[in-house]
């Protein structure tokens, strides 16, 4: 009987390249640039290399070199990816000086050019509401903050500043001069 002869890796790479397309199906892996293909022709590469054929037939080590490889690569991508976005999410936190983000997520409110047009009327305001009453009258009225916000900023219920909120308005009802300037 006459031995065998080696296979170029040329005719074992035309034999076996729809591995490299079927375990990519497998894995979800979209590959525009064709970086996953390249990598699987190298993992059948290193594979045609390294195989022993005591050890098993040779296409069960393709399987098993290749899809190890892709899932590295993979794996290797996405933590790219992740770090890439950690990178992209402080630098916008540093140009947006601060602004929903961190652990709080509430934003960093710039207040230096607001300034409010009747700073007696408000003042007559506060004197007549308790300190809760006027951080919703404050927050919610004049800043504009949602009254989740609110309440993460102050560490109380949602419902807890939606009552500030109902207890104001009772308070202000007798005052319609106050209250027809406050929704304006």
């Amino acid at each position: 009987m006459k031995k065998e002869e080696k296979l170029t890796f040329d005719e074992v790479f035309e034999q076996n390249e729809r591995r490299i397309h079927y375990h990519m199906l497998k894995l979800g892996i979209k590959d525009p640039h064709r970086e996953f293909y390249v990598e699987g022709i190298y993992a059948m590469w290193m594979a045609y290399k390294k195989y022993n054929p005591n050890k098993g037939p040779l296409g069960t080590y393709f399987n098993y070199i290749i899809r190890n490889r892709l899932i590295d690569m993979l794996r290797q991508k996405t933590r790219e990816d992740h770090n890439q976005s950690k990178i992209t999410h402080k630098e916008i936190c540093e140009v947006d000086n601060g602004n929903s983000c961190g652990e709080a997520k509430t934003p960093v409110i710039d207040t230096s050019g607001v300034t409010l047009p009747d700073c007696e009327f408000w003042h007559s305001v506060k004197e007549m509401l308790t300190e809760n009453q006027w951080k919703w009258v404050k927050f919610y009225i004049i800043e504009g903050i949602p009254l989740q916000e609110i309440a993460q900023q102050e560490g109380v219920s949602e419902d807890a500043v939606k009552s500030w909120g109902r207890q104001t308005r009772r308070k202000l009802k007798g005052e319609k001069e106050v209250l027809v300037r406050l929704y304006k």
